[in-house]
């Protein structure tokens, strides 16, 4: 299977949307077969970057905040390309969900979706409870691709998170320290605030459960001037220490590594950070080298990858610019999700877990009971996470 382009590329779409909107993109017709409908959620603002007249505003520049919804559309166009080559029946309706003419309260009140069968969104907090409450009502399937969070959903089997959450890798991290330093001392630090407390919590909860080796885990409070000199009492230089940075943020991600990093030839150090540090890429230069930083994350392209660099080919050659992970977020959502309800049109929920048609990443995606009750879960989350370790410049995935 190989995804195919045409000439005609996303970033001419705006067009449409000025003549009118929501834009149809139809894969293929079949005046037999019913065509299956995905409606698509995206935050295109084109409020902003277009007057009452239809005029541009912002010239020949791209404002940054424009380009996270504009790139998952374009991997979503690029999947409707590859699926209308490849005999797939369907359409996709994309919506603004930053619109003031139509906003998403007001749509989802109406029958926008009364035909829909697939909902994929790239979305916000509250956009997710919207739209999760909507697929809940009308029993339509709705992929949340971006957003690591539930909304506060419960029985809403119709939920699949695809950017798995905190909880689930503060798990996956659990089993592998488990699995790797069972009887070794370890040391979890983070900051006085709502959301380190939070993750210092699951931590906790890990092992106080039943049936679960409980870690000899010792938790640190950082103050937000901590200097060097702190860990020190923490390591050992006759083995590889371990420490736990149970934070979310950053900056703290950058200094914690950054005031270690010095001790790391005496100490030897691995450092277990959060899913948001593979957004730091300050830990490939020289200032980390000679400590390895490990973090989970649910999405992983692998530079090696015959489709990654076609990908990377064709904006190049076309834009002058590199595709973000928003584009290859879009391509596989609309493309894997796509082929799975025209090969499910009337039972979908059934077979969300099945991996036929993925083009990049494995997803693992399971119920969520979050009472341990039935029967019917509370949503559906992606459980499948890599370990990605950063070290002397290197980046490599832990087996």
């Amino acid at each position: 299977m190989g995804i195919r382009f045409s000439k005609f590329m996303a970033r001419k779409f705006l067009i449409f949307f000025i003549l009118g909107a929501p834009l149809l993109i139809v894969a293929q017709r079949d005046s037999v077969r019913a065509v299956r409908q995905i409606a698509l959620f995206v935050p295109l603002y084109l409020d902003s970057a277009f007057d009452e007249s239809g005029s541009y505003r912002f010239d020949n520049s791209f404002p940054k905040f424009l380009n996270p919804g504009i790139e998952f559309f374009e991997g979503a166009q690029l999947a409707m390309d590859s699926l209308k080559k490849d005999g797939v029946n369907l359409e996709l309706t994309v919506y603004d969900t930053r619109s003031n003419q139509k906003p998403l309260a007001r749509l989802l009140k109406g029958d926008e979706l009364n035909k829909t069968d697939l909902i994929i969104g790239h979305v916000s907090a509250s956009e997710l409870r919207l739209l999760a409450a909507a697929a809940a009502s009308r029993n339509i399937p709705f992929i949340n691709a971006n957003l690591p969070n539930e909304g506060n959903a419960s029985d809403n089997p119709d939920l699949v998170i695809l950017n798995s959450t905190v909880k689930t890798h503060c798990e996956a991290i659990y089993k592998y320290l488990q699995k790797n330093y069972a009887t070794q001392t370890l040391y979890l630090f983070g900051r006085k605030n709502a959301s380190d407390e939070k993750l210092k919590s699951y931590f906790i909860n890990l092992s106080q459960s039943k049936g679960r080796l409980a870690l000899n885990i010792k938790y640190i409070l950082l103050e937000n001037n901590f200097e060097t000199k702190l860990f020190r009492p923490y390591l050992d230089s006759n083995i590889h220490n371990v420490l736990i940075a149970a934070s979310l943020d950053e900056g703290f991600a950058k200094n914690f590594c950054f005031q270690l990093s010095p001790l790391a030839k005496s100490y030897p150090a691995t450092v277990i950070g959060m899913p948001t540090w593979d957004n730091v890429s300050d830990f490939s230069l020289p200032l980390y080298n000679g400590l390895e930083i490990i973090y989970t994350t649910p999405f992983y392209l692998n530079a090696n990858d015959s489709l990654v660099s076609q990908i990377q080919q064709y904006f190049r050659s076309n834009y002058y610019m590199r595709p973000s992970d928003m584009v290859y977020r879009g391509l596989e959502t609309v493309y894997h999700f796509g082929r799975l309800l025209a090969e499910h049109p009337t039972n979908l929920r059934e077979f969300l877990g099945e991996n036929r048609f993925l083009l990049f990443d494995p997803f693992d995606i399971e119920p969520v009971y979050l009472n341990n009750q039935g029967p019917k879960p509370d949503y559906f989350e992606n459980k499948y996470l890599f370990f990605v370790k950063k070290a002397d410049g290197i980046t490599s995935l832990v087996k």
